[in-house]
């Protein structure tokens, strides 16, 4: 419910707070007094887009702000979707800088314009002549229906469930799309992913068959200088490891006199050992140290054909064409195991479809279910409002296709006179017609739902009489069930108002503004009057005045 609207500097006013409260409220003023401003206002606020133009003062900004109590709206899920601090008063502010520059806050937090779209609908209804061609969006006639029928929760379990087949669908489409464009490249693929396998590449194989041909290709290099080594080392009166033996023996005769030659003893021993062992790789290394043609051959075939693979592949290790062989291993198992992928897939597709198609006819049996009530209910209200031949046709056709909110087609057609035939709303009914037709639907909905708060404005326009008094008994009875705000110009309907707000202009200051007050009773006699006769007040005027006001 809407309980307090603030407007700073915006269009002609300068600074207007309206609090609003439950029941029906009632708004009246005379033509261009500002009406549409505090719609606009309440529109700016809600999410619509702004401009300078809405500054009155442009040195100035421009803020409007809304306080709405949200208890009874079940709102905390949203909010948190949103990622909104939730409160059950909740304040929306919308600033318009100098600048140019729009901000707008939710309980002080910054949010997009997106996120004020979300809470619109669900907080304020705004409802106006130019909104009546929503009748004829079949998007629009469904709500009405469910909303009827309780399927909001079937249909966003249906909504999960379209979500969950449309991925597998394109899921489908992507595995036969590649399908057919590995089939292009399959002989190739395979042909390229053969050669690869039957080459058994291991990962640090190039560099072991490069250190090995490279010790191949300088093997009397190594020979000589192992032998000069050897030679060196075991040469019978200078060779090192005799040398070394001398000194080993000299100083452990010397060992015993201290501890500094016990240490240096030791170590020269450690020293001999290390140095036998040296001698005795290198005996062992130049004993094996040979030149082997079919050795260097066969090498020298291997890296060539690794070579040979790493430029076809444009790769630079072992490493990168294992990696090219695991590519081309799922493009070849992709073709070959592509027709049992797509066949689990349709068969994923075919169960979810199973699903969905029952949660569809569900749906739709709701719908038809529903559907002669609302009609019944629609034309009765439709003959309090002065069309006594009002009918309506409304007809759901399951059909095989899946839409957003179901399987169904909806033919929804109106015939106004007896006899006539049946049509669409928009080419067969008039503006006034629309007008009513949609405010039945509102008390309908009023009844059935929680709707949030509704703003009529001026959806009694061509209207009077006994009409009027029947729009006006909707309305009261509409208020029971939410918070209804009236913009009208019928002094029946405002006669009816549990509160009465009177929107006029003032100049002030030598400048023209747009101010609202709330109405005494006194003053609401003189209002009604005024709408009855006009300017110049009449006694009869004021009598029917105090006659329509009194209970």
């Amino acid at each position: 419910m809407l309980t307090q609207l603030s407007i700073n500097n915006y269009a002609l006013i300068n600074e207007l707070t309206i609090d609003f409260s439950s029941g029906l409220s009632i708004i009246t003023g005379e033509t261009g007094a500002g009406k549409s401003i505090l719609l606009g206002a309440l529109g700016l606020v809600l999410g619509n887009r702004a401009d300078l133009s809405f500054l009155k003062e442009t040195s100035k900004k421009c803020v409007v702000e809304a306080k709405l109590s949200i208890a009874n709206y079940d709102l905390k899920n949203v909010f948190e979707e949103l990622e909104l601090d939730y409160d059950d008063f909740t304040i929306i502010r919308r600033e318009i800088l100098p600048s140019g520059k729009s901000r707008a806050f939710v309980n002080d937090t910054p949010v997009n314009l997106s996120a004020l779209n979300d809470l619109k609908s669900l907080l304020i209804d705004v409802h106006s002549q130019h909104q009546t061609m929503q009748l004829s969006d079949a998007d629009f006639q469904f709500s009405v229906i469910d909303a009827l029928a309780k399927n909001g929760t079937i249909i966003a379990s249906y909504k999960q469930g379209l979500q969950s087949l449309s991925k597998l669908k394109r899921e489908l489409e992507k595995l036969e799309k590649n399908q057919q464009e590995a089939i292009k490249q399959y002989e190739y693929n395979l042909f390229l992913f053969n050669e690869l396998e039957k080459a058994k590449l291991q990962i640090d194989e190039q560099q072991d068959l490069e250190e090995k041909l490279e010790k191949l290709n300088n093997i009397e290099d190594i020979k000589l200088n192992l032998s000069e080594a050897l030679a060196v080392s075991i040469n019978e009166e200078i060779g090192i490891q005799n040398l070394v033996f001398i000194l080993e023996n000299r100083l452990s005769k010397i060992a015993p006199f201290s501890k500094e030659y016990q240490e240096l003893s030791t170590r020269i021993t450690s020293l001999k050992i290390e140095l036998d062992d040296i001698i005795t790789e290198l005996e062992e290394a130049n004993e094996h140290v040979e030149f082997d043609p079919l050795e260097a051959t066969q090498i020298n075939d291997r890296l060539q054909l690794i070579y040979n693979l790493q430029k076809k592949h444009a790769v630079n290790s072992i490493g990168d064409l294992l990696i090219v062989l695991e590519d081309l291993s799922e493009k070849v198992s992709q073709v070959e195991n592509a027709d049992e992928n797509i066949k689990q897939k349709k068969k994923e597709i075919e169960k979810v479809a199973s699903e969905l198609d029952a949660i569809a006819s569900k749906i739709s049996d709701a719908r038809k279910k529903i559907i002669p009530s609302l009609q019944h209910e629609l034309e009765v209200l439709l003959s309090d409002l002065g069309m006594a031949n009002a009918r309506f046709s409304i007809q759901i056709t399951p059909t095989k296709n899946y839409f957003s909110n179901g399987k169904d087609e909806l033919e929804f057609l109106f015939s106004a006179n007896k006899g006539g035939n049946f049509g669409e709303l928009k080419k067969v009914a008039s503006g006034g017609e629309l007008s009513r037709i949609m405010l039945s639907i509102k008390k309908i909905l009023s009844e059935n739902t929680q709707l949030p708060t509704i703003i009529f404005d001026e959806i009694d326009t061509g209207v009077s009489g006994e009409v009027s008094n029947k729009i006006a008994a909707i309305m009261q009875q509409m208020s029971q069930n939410m918070q209804v705000i009236t913009i009208t110009h019928l002094p029946q309907i405002a006669a009816k108002g549990s509160h009465h707000f009177k929107v006029f202009k003032e100049e002030i200051n030598g400048e023209t503004a747009t101010q609202l007050k709330k109405l005494t009773v006194k003053e609401r006699v003189s209002e009604i009057a005024e709408m009855l006769s006009g300017k110049a007040l009449s006694e009869s005027a004021i009598i029917h005045a105090k006659e329509l006001l009194s209970p």
